[in-house]
């Protein structure tokens, strides 16, 4: 008889682990022990489930990378014993951590897949309940007993996407996320269409954990007025080792002289200033108009159609890893996870 795939569910806290407390009305943390009273359902898979639960649970409001790093040791830790993760998370801030955690698991070559609800798992529409059932029959499927799926991804709402791909873009509807700069892994209707070519694929190499996140670095969002002195306040935190500069367009910034003066004094002085347009589609091309040339000259470095989160997540890895000022440039340039469109 054929072993059962196992898969390690892991529940880090947020709305999906919420059910309403019958003697007060109010909401609280889901006991996992009783998942297959609250979703009968499971037990028609036949999939071996453990339940792992932070503690304290953590709402995704205060998720950082301290956690992070905590999530990826009960994956390193666990990774030996099952086949795939399923993360139950709040969506607010699951794109910076499932895009983190692209970077952080290395080799990795089987599923983690992120997924949430809207509404609370208790709740009578919740669509916690399909999430997490499709979320578990995604970690699960195999071909060849090869995992399909072997990235760091995030279902939600009939879509799984690339995780250092994906922003939340909607507070209010139960489809939260868009990947606007590269398609779905997979499309969930009345049949799972895995879209294989976009799919990472496994190198069988040893999963390799990197532990060490910089995290002095900060978004600095153009807006026309900007003042001198909040670009000036910004680029002189003491200790900041890194800026994500959101522009305008393709890339496009301020032409004024005290601007570009600010920003190349900064960068002279050892300051990484990445370029990611506000824009959720499209990428920055720095050169393209006379805006964003001047920009290109002082070094500042194009993070192409990365989003917000993943240049940030980067950053905080490639910083960790005490890389050089070249090796961080070409490396920002370069795909490591699948999160940029390399030219």
């Amino acid at each position: 008889m054929e072993d059962k795939i196992s898969l390690l569910i892991i529940y880090t806290g947020g709305t999906i682990g919420m059910i309403k407390d019958p003697a007060t009305g109010s909401l609280r943390p889901f006991d996992f022990k009783g998942i297959y009273d609250q979703i009968p359902e499971l037990s028609r898979f036949h999939y071996h489930l453990d339940f792992h639960s932070f503690d304290p649970l953590v709402d995704s409001s205060d998720m950082n990378p301290r956690r992070w790093i905590a999530l990826a040791e009960v994956i390193e830790k666990h990774y030996e014993n099952y086949d795939g993760f399923v993360v139950l998370h709040g969506s607010d801030t699951m794109a910076y951590t499932a895009s983190a955690l692209s970077f952080m698991l290395e080799n990795l070559n089987k599923p983690v897949i992120f997924t949430g609800s809207q509404l609370p798992l208790g709740v009578l529409r919740t669509d916690g309940r399909e999430n997490f059932i499709t979320a578990i029959e995604l970690a699960a499927a195999t071909e060849e007993n090869t995992p399909v799926v072997p990235e760091v991804s995030i279902y939600f709402e009939n879509h799984l996407l690339r995780a250092n791909r994906t922003m939340k873009y909607n507070a209010e509807n139960f489809n939260a996320f868009v990947s606007p700069n590269y398609p779905a892994l997979a499309d969930v209707g009345v049949y799972i269409k895995f879209n294989r070519h976009r799919i990472r694929k496994p190198n069988f190499k040893k999963l390799r954990v990197h532990k060490k996140l910089e995290t002095q670095l900060t978004l600095l969002k153009l807006f026309p007025g900007i003042t001198q002195q909040v670009v000036e306040a910004t680029l002189n935190i003491p200790g900041l080792r890194a800026v994500i500069l959101e522009t305008f367009g393709s890339g496009n910034a301020p032409t004024e002289p005290w601007f570009i003066e600010a920003l190349g004094r900064a960068i002279a002085k050892g300051l990484h200033i990445i370029n990611i347009s506000q824009c959720p589609a499209g990428s920055v091309e720095q050169g393209k108009y006379d805006t964003s040339l001047a920009l290109k000259n002082i070094g500042v470095i194009s993070g192409g159609d990365m989003t917000t989160e993943a240049a940030l997540t980067k950053t905080m890895y490639l910083l960790g890893r005490k890389t050089g000022p070249e090796e961080f440039r070409a490396i920002m340039n370069l795909s490591l996870r699948g999160e940029i469109t390399a030219h």
